[in-house]
């Protein structure tokens, strides 16, 4: 029997962590059935990606120069795709903003929007005529718990992946008419260089539009929490590479895939009560009354998932 050819797959967002791990991974597939186009904006940012891909570089791993925010530098990229043919792509190029709302400038607001929700829209436009003809394509996208649930400070990154997943689940019900599958993957905290380097910048933030009381709830109570919180449900980005790499291979891939089971209680509160109040009111109380509770909680949780509370039985 003939192998069938290497699926071309797509992925935004090289340079680093969820991108770079997910792009290595599918490169080095043992029985090479994916030929990877690794895209980033600043191809000087490409070092690690290379190092990291090592013999699979110019085999089944290729660079491209791509920024999700530019109709042009879209069309230049997919005029370099070999044979010009995607049948996977990944959209994993974001990026997050935290603090409080009223700090928050026009222009950081649209970057979020422009790579987060328009740029999952550019490739999608662009990439479904040829795929609706072939009748057969994927489109991944990195979504994230926060496009489920809103989280307190993350207001703008939670809208603009709520906006992708609503786009995504309408889009979803018209392709599978044409045999074109759309896949969501909802990673919770992933402890990255990107996510380290995010909030390392918010502490030093001084917010001048921000009331006191306001900046004293994000800077005493928010930024403690979110600590906590990454050291409890923080997966590596390596984990989430492989879920994505299990939806891809999948011959019926599934819409949507949480990649962290821990985070599932909570979000099971939103759904809990039709109202909303359930979800709102529990966090509410949880992060801002009841904070020695809250993070009492997260470190229990994250003794019992890591097991260190077992006693070590040894055989006589």
């Amino acid at each position: 029997m003939a192998t069938p050819p290497a699926r071309t797959v797509l992925v935004t967002g090289c340079s680093s962590g969820i991108g770079l791990a997910v792009a290595v991974l599918l490169a080095r597939d043992p029985q090479r059935r994916y030929l990877v186009l690794a895209t980033m904006r600043d191809l000087s940012r490409r070092g690690p990606l290379e190092a990291a891909a090592g013999a699979t570089l110019g085999d089944t791993l290729r660079v491209l120069q791509l920024d999700v925010t530019s109709d042009k530098s879209v069309t230049e990229c997919l005029g370099n795709v070999p044979g010009g043919r995607v049948d996977v792509v990944v959209n994993n190029a974001g990026v997050g903003l935290v603090g409080p709302l009223e700090s928050a400038s026009g222009p950081q607001v649209q970057r979020v929007f422009d790579t987060n929700v328009f740029g999952v829209l550019r490739l999608a436009q662009a990439l479904l005529p040829q795929m609706k003809r072939r009748r057969s394509g994927h489109i991944v996208v990195v979504s994230s718990v926060m496009g489920l649930q809103g989280v307190v400070f993350n207001d703008v990154y939670a809208a603009s992946k709520f906006a992708v997943e609503g786009l995504c689940e309408s889009l979803a019900v018209q392709l599978l008419q044409f045999n074109v599958f759309v896949s969501l993957v909802e990673p919770g905290p992933v402890n990255t260089e990107f996510e380290a380097k995010v909030l390392q910048e918010v502490e030093k933030s001084e917010f001048p539009e921000t009331d006191p009381e306001t900046l004293r709830y994000f800077r005493e109570v928010y930024l403690p929490a979110s600590r906590q919180v990454f050291l409890t449900f923080g997966q590596t980005p390596d984990i989430v590479a492989q879920a994505i790499a299990d939806v891809i291979a999948a011959p019926r891939p599934p819409f949507r895939t949480p990649t962290n089971p821990l985070y599932s209680p909570l979000l099971a509160l939103r759904f809990a009560d039709p109202s909303g109040n359930l979800g709102v009111r529990t966090f509410q109380r949880l992060l801002f009354d009841l904070g020695p509770a809250f993070h009492l909680s997260l470190a229990l949780l994250r003794c019992l998932t890591c097991r260190c509370c077992r006693r070590r039985v040894t055989p006589v």
